[in-house]
């Protein structure tokens, strides 16, 4: 008796990883920064938007941007370079799709619980289980390398850390006890982000570089790699310790690295812009560090400053925002068949995000800060949206030169 087996549609959206998971963060991040646009609106100028109950509007935003908004376009691009980086088996669709439906169904739920706060704990536990399933993949690829990748060691223990954030909201959801939920807030900058785009730099950017920039040398030691991970986690150890004061001892090397890689790795200025873009969005590493490590000091010395979020957001939006339009663009023209450039509309989401990023730092000064943090909520959505629907094209039809993939 023949036995029949269950195919999964090979629509163009799901013939690869990056595909499938850059379009689920895409959505979500145009639903997340409205909802956040929303709930600021009520906030601010009571405005009809998102409910002022349930879970505190704040943490949702600061849980979502980096596990449900920026975790889908982390796992598409890990799961297209870790097969390329080390000797190991391709991910298929019955890895990557249970992965994107449970990071788009766990935002979708966390949303909606403005509404109904008795989604918080199912949002978490998809969540759970997409972060699981997910960072269980690319670990077990990591326990198979024989060549035992530089790179891949620092984005799975990244990714390690990022699913022990995760795992701190599911136990807030299970118990109510505000110090997990802190605890998984803090994390996804310093122990998930940060350690994976640090990762990817130093191995992707002076490969790109040396690609299209004749002599260019490319400078990547590993020590400048682990030396700038342990300053991450170093902050992140003494945030959760609530140690503030003595943040400068992490963030102030983690400055000096990044300048220091900056000066010698960055192309020059008649560079291709997709190249130049990566390094552009880089120089937003030292200035995020030099804030934070700045206000550190001042606590340090006595000054009685009152903490401020600048430099949270010189790294979720300056950082992470420049470098994701940047290195999307780069990633989707090139492995669509397109050539690899950003044309207009690239560039003006790359320069507006800028925008958007000095716009929510400056707010930290202001008598009004809620004001323009819904002014820069708001143009998240406008500025990206035109670049995010162009790339949704891209990866929902085939490739343009007529190869697989």
């Amino acid at each position: 008796m023949a036995t029949s087996t269950v195919s999964l549609p090979a629509w163009p959206i799901t013939a690869t990883p990056h595909r499938i998971l850059f379009a689920v963060g895409a959505l979500n991040l145009l639903l997340a920064m409205a909802w956040w646009a929303g709930w600021i609106g009520r906030l601010r100028w009571g405005l009809p938007g998102v409910p002022q109950d349930g879970l505190y509007g704040g943490s949702v935003h600061a849980l979502v941007m980096p596990y449900l908004v920026l975790g889908p376009f982390l796992f598409g691009f890990l799961y297209t370079v870790f097969p390329r980086w080390m000797p190991v088996p391709a991910f298929s669709r019955r890895h990557y799709l249970p992965t994107a439906a449970c990071l788009l169904a766990a935002q979708g739920l966390l949303l909606a619980s403005a509404w109904q706060g008795g989604l918080v704990l199912a949002a978490a536990l998809i969540g759970l289980v997409g972060w699981a399933g997910g960072a269980g993949l690319l670990l077990d690829r990591l326990r198979h390398d024989p060549t035992r990748c530089v790179h891949g060691l620092s984005i799975g223990l990244a990714m390690l850390v990022g699913l022990g954030g995760w795992s701190s909201f599911v136990l807030h959801a299970l118990t109510g006890d505000p110090a997990w939920l802190q605890a998984a807030t803090r994390v996804g900058v310093h122990g998930l982000l940060l350690p994976v785009y640090l990762s990817v730099a130093h191995r992707m950017f002076p490969f790109f570089a040396q690609c299209v920039v004749p002599g260019y040398q490319p400078w990547r030691p590993a020590a400048w790699l682990w030396l700038s991970v342990i300053c991450s986690l170093a902050h992140l150890v003494l945030d959760i310790s609530r140690l503030s004061d003595l943040l400068w001892l992490a963030d102030l090397p983690l400055a000096a690295l990044g300048i220091a890689w900056l000066w010698r790795c960055s192309p020059p200025a008649g560079s291709p812009f997709v190249l130049r873009a990566l390094f552009l969005g880089m120089l937003w590493l030292p200035v995020g560090a030099t804030l934070s490590g700045a206000q550190s000091l001042a606590l340090y010395v006595g000054v009685d400053l009152v903490p401020l979020r600048a430099p949270l957001h010189a790294y979720t939006i300056g950082l992470f925002g420049a470098l994701l339009v940047a290195m999307v663009s780069r990633v989707s023209r090139g492995h669509s068949g397109r050539p690899i450039r950003m044309n207009l509309v690239d560039r003006f989401a790359f320069f507006a995000i800028q925008m958007v990023a000095l716009l929510r730092i400056g707010a930290e000064w202001t008598r009004d800060p809620w004001a323009l943090n819904g002014v820069a909520a708001a143009l998240w959505v406008l500025v990206l949206t035109p670049w995010l629907l162009q790339h949704l094209a891209y990866w929902s039809s085939p490739r343009a030169d007529g190869k697989p993939g």
